[in-house]
C-alpha cells in the first residue's frame, strides 16, 4: 500500500472529514489496482494521487456540494493528519512552548481549511506533499502556469487569514 498516508492527506484535505477521506481512499486504490495495467509513467505516486482526487471530487458530487464540505468533528486535528507545520515537538519544551504551538498549528490548520478547494489541493500538494509543479499540474490536470498561480493566490490568502487571527488574538488567541 504505497503513498497511502499521502493519499489519505490529500483526500482528509478536499473532504474535510476523517470517515469521508477514508471512504475515498479506499474507493481510489480499487480504483488504482482495476486501471493498474495502464500505467505507463515514471512517477507512481503523482499517479495514485491523480486518482485519489478525481474519486474525491466524484464522490463530492454525488454525495454533496464541493464547497459545503463538512468540517472535521475534531476541529482539523486528525489523528492521521499530516499537520501543516510538521516538525515533531521535542520532549523537553515547557508546557507554554506546546500550547503556543498547538494553537499556532490549528489556526493554520483552520486557515488553510477555510481555502477555496482549487488553491488549497495546490497547496496540499506542494507544500505537505511535496509534489512539484509538474506533478502537481498532471494530478489537478492544469498548466503548470495555472498550478503557480493558484499557489501564490493561496499562499497570499493564507498570509491574510493568518494575519487576521494574529491581529484579533493579540498574537496567540490568549
Amino acid at each position: 500500500m504505497p503513498h497511502l498516508d499521502a493519499a489519505y492527506n490529500l483526500a482528509r484535505w478536499l473532504t474535510r472529514n476523517d470517515h469521508d477521506a477514508e471512504d475515498v481512499v479506499q474507493e481510489a486504490y480499487l480504483r488504482a489496482f482495476r486501471f493498474f495495467d495502464g500505467f505507463h509513467g515514471d512517477n507512481a505516486r503523482a499517479w495514485l494521487l491523480s486518482i485519489v482526487r478525481h474519486t474525491c471530487f466524484t464522490w463530492l458530487k454525488r454525495n454533496r456540494s464541493r464547497d459545503q464540505a463538512a468540517e472535521p468533528a475534531d476541529g482539523g486535528a486528525g489523528a492521521h493528519q499530516t499537520s501543516v507545520t510538521g516538525a515533531a515537538l521535542a520532549d523537553l519544551e515547557s508546557p507554554e512552548v506546546l500550547l503556543l504551538r498547538a494553537l499556532d498549528r490549528r489556526q493554520v490548520n483552520q486557515a488553510l481549511a477555510a481555502l477555496p478547494a482549487d488553491y488549497r489541493e495546490v497547496l496540499i500538494l506542494r507544500e505537505i506533499e511535496e509534489l512539484s509543479y509538474r506533478d502537481i499540474a498532471r494530478i489537478v490536470g492544469v498548466p503548470i502556469g495555472t498550478v503557480m498561480s493558484r499557489l501564490a493566490r493561496a499562499r497570499a490568502q493564507l498570509q491574510r487569514a493568518w494575519l487576521q487571527v494574529q491581529a484579533k488574538d493579540g498574537g496567540h488567541g490568549l
